[in-house]
């Protein structure tokens, strides 16, 4: 058994393909193959059931992924590590970042990191603040950046605080409310409105605010992206609550939006967190272009 077969099983595993899996292996298939075929004579077992139109890893299969994947990944780390102390980073770097992203401009980060650091391979992953959390405690993210409500902290995790913001409200020109200096959530409590999905740290800012004002509104439209979210305000088919930092460049360049401050309104913080177990070269490569390094969190 040898690594390069285990990224063949690990390929197919994911690809449940036999051809795919060649070709992100850049291998011929009959090769990619011959070696699995061997690998399971070896252990005596088959690792993926196949038919002429399904592949499926079996329990055996199952089990040998998670425990290749592993390998896998310290394999990888012993060669970063060995790299780093000789003085050059390489390895891999995974990325979280929640789609309204503010305080820091991420595209410009990872542009002067890979200016110092071109022999990491830099992956980048959005979504939802909780799951890139739980990512970078499993191990499958290194670093990320999150949004979460004023006062909830994610846990299992170093985190450091990057900046606090309010949310704006968010209405279509000509709205009954365009040109208010400020507002109420009570003023606000009967309009249609549009936000992320239920059950989601982006959506609970506001919902927590509503809550604790001891009001009701009505979200008719859920959008997973800030983006179709103005869209639907634009077209006037209700208004938003959203981090203002994110949102005030999106309405300058857009005449169909306005903002208006909301005096008792949501209020969130953006957090960097990263693994507190024995994070890689190319992390604390990325803490130090941050200006982290290693300095204790932010409680």
């Amino acid at each position: 058994m040898d690594l390069q077969q285990m990224r063949y099983v690990v390929a197919v595993a994911e690809t449940r393909n036999f051809t795919r899996a060649a070709e992100r292996c850049f291998v011929v298939q009959s090769s990619l193959s011959h070696r699995i075929a061997a690998l399971e004579r070896e252990l005596g077992v088959k690792l993926f059931a196949r038919s002429s139109r399904r592949v499926e890893p079996t329990s055996a299969g199952v089990a040998f992924v998670a425990a290749a994947r592993e390998c896998l990944a310290a394999a990888d780390r012993a060669v970063a590590d060995a790299a780093a102390a000789t003085g050059v980073v390489r390895g891999r770097l995974a990325v979280g970042v929640i789609v309204t992203t503010a305080a820091v401009d991420v595209p410009e980060l990872l542009r002067r990191y890979r200016a110092r650091y071109p022999d990491v391979r830099v992956v980048l992953r959005s979504g939802r603040s909780d799951e890139l959390a739980g990512a970078v405690r499993d191990g499958e993210l290194d670093i990320a950046f999150l949004g979460l409500p004023e006062g909830e902290r994610p846990s299992g995790v170093e985190a450091l605080v990057l900046d606090h913001d309010e949310h704006a409200l968010v209405v279509p020109a000509g709205h009954r409310l365009a040109g208010a200096s400020r507002v109420t959530l009570r003023e606000i409590a009967e309009e249609t409105f549009v936000d992320f999905a239920a059950g989601t740290p982006a959506r609970a800012q506001s919902d927590r605010a509503f809550a604790a004002a001891g009001l009701v509104r009505d979200v008719a439209y859920e959008a997973g992206v800030v983006e179709l979210i103005s869209r639907l305000v634009a077209r006037g088919l209700g208004i938003a609550l959203l981090p203002s930092a994110y949102v005030r460049p999106l309405a300058a360049d857009d005449p169909a939006l306005e903002l208006v401050r909301v005096l008792d309104g949501p209020h969130r913080t953006e957090y960097l967190v990263w693994s507190r177990f024995n994070p890689s070269p190319a992390t604390r490569a990325m803490l130090d272009v941050l200006g982290v390094g290693q300095r204790p969190a932010e409680t």
